[in-house]
């Protein structure tokens, strides 16, 4: 098994030796910058002695740019950007090495299975990479886990056992820091192999990895946390990259008690936080969320606690009243109609001589009907049109 590690490190080295690291481009809003990493994910599960599995994979940050296919025995590129600025040669090599890699591990973890006390079924995970802060290199890490549980590291230019993790994991290190070609080699591929990968893969994916689009922001009130109390909830939606700053605030003054979830993605590869604050119902005024993002060009969003409320309570308000007063006009015309008819004289029989003569004389009652209903008409729409004016001057 070391020997195919060294096989596989050296290969790696080869390929990065002749590529000069590019500016590594960083987030533009130095308030929301966070270190950018570049992981290999290994799992190995074994389920006897002559029966394995393995899956692999790339990782930029959350964004998933690598996968190792089986069945090829070769890596996935799931970004058009994925091969950064390696050669197809040096690919080519990466490729055959991983190969021999997967294939070797299973086969020589089988072998020292039962010096190292690995009882089956288990599974052994390696996680391992490096990364940049404000486009520098800022670190690296190899870290070992047995059953799920932290196992061993590489920290310095040695293996060391995680904490807890017993004998077993003391024996193994004991073994591989005998090796010091091995430990020399993973130290020159975490400190500057990888670094130059993954500022080459930022370089090549600078345009889709810098794209800005900015959030929606709005909030509302989380399920009660207790009597007289409120949850209030900031939510944020809809931005790239995926760096933001969420507070609640009072002013200038960040609230503490402010309580950050877990960004999540959006299938369309933007992302959404959600912010909670628990305060007493008598606090909340004054409260806002305020959020900053790269996309915003330092024109921070920020949202008042009520704010929106009030003015959709106002609104409510107005379309009810306005809409009872059309009731109630509706309900006195009819009303007013009504009365009107009844003054009115009685329809005349088509067998009566008045009917028949169009032009024949009205009687007193007619000629005073029309200016009395006109009257009563102007009157109404009068009262209703002040009512109305009333009403949107306050």
């Amino acid at each position: 098994m070391l020997l195919l590690l060294l096989l596989l490190f050296e290969g790696c080295l080869q390929c990065g030796a002749s590529l000069d690291a590019p500016q590594v481009p960083g987030p533009p809003d130095p308030d929301t910058e966070e270190a950018l990493s570049f992981r290999i994910l290994h799992t190995s599960s074994f389920a006897n002695s002559s029966w394995a599995s393995s899956e692999g994979s790339g990782w930029l940050g959350d964004l998933q740019t690598h996968g190792w296919d089986k069945v090829l025995g070769t890596i996935s590129f799931l970004r058009p950007w994925s091969q950064g600025n390696f050669s197809s040669e040096d690919l080519k090599t990466l490729k055959n090495l991983f190969l021999l890699y997967f294939h070797g591990f299973v086969i020589e973890v089988q072998a020292f299975a039962h010096q190292f006390q690995f009882e089956y079924p288990f599974e052994l995970q390696v996680s391992a990479g490096c990364t940049e802060h404000a486009g520098k290199a800022s670190g690296s890490f190899l870290n070992g886990a047995y059953q799920g549980s932290d196992f061993l590291s590489f920290q310095g230019n040695s293996w060391q056992p995680s904490p807890g993790a017993g004998s077993r994991a003391q024996k193994v290190c004991a073994v591989l820091n005998n090796y010091l070609d091995i430990k020399e080699i993973v130290q020159t591929l975490l400190s500057h192999t990888c670094p130059q990968f993954l500022a080459g893969i930022l370089e090549a994916g600078k345009s889709e990895l810098e794209r800005q689009v900015k959030p929606e922001a709005w909030v509302s009130k989380g399920p009660s946390p207790g009597p007289g109390r409120l949850l209030l909830v900031c939510h944020v939606s809809g931005f790239h990259p995926k760096p933001v700053w969420v507070m609640w605030m009072r002013g200038e003054q960040e609230q503490r008690g402010t309580q950050r979830g877990d960004v999540l993605p959006h299938a369309d590869e933007t992302w959404y936080l959600r912010v909670t604050l628990d305060v007493a119902a008598r606090e909340a005024a004054g409260l806002s969320c305020r959020v900053k993002h790269s996309s915003l060009g330092g024109q921070d969003i920020i949202i008042h606690w009520g704010g929106n409320s009030v003015l959709l309570t106002l609104l409510c308000l107005v379309v009810i009243i306005t809409l009872l007063l059309l009731l109630v006009g509706h309900s006195c015309f009819k009303k007013h109609s009504s009365n009107w008819k009844a003054l009115a004289p009685p329809a005349p029989s088509p067998d009566s001589p008045i009917g028949t003569d169009a032009q024949g004389p009205r009687t007193p009652g007619h000629q005073l009907y029309m200016p009395q209903e006109s009257w009563i008409k102007n009157r109404f729409l009068e009262k209703w049109k002040t009512s109305l004016n009333q009403l949107w001057q306050h």
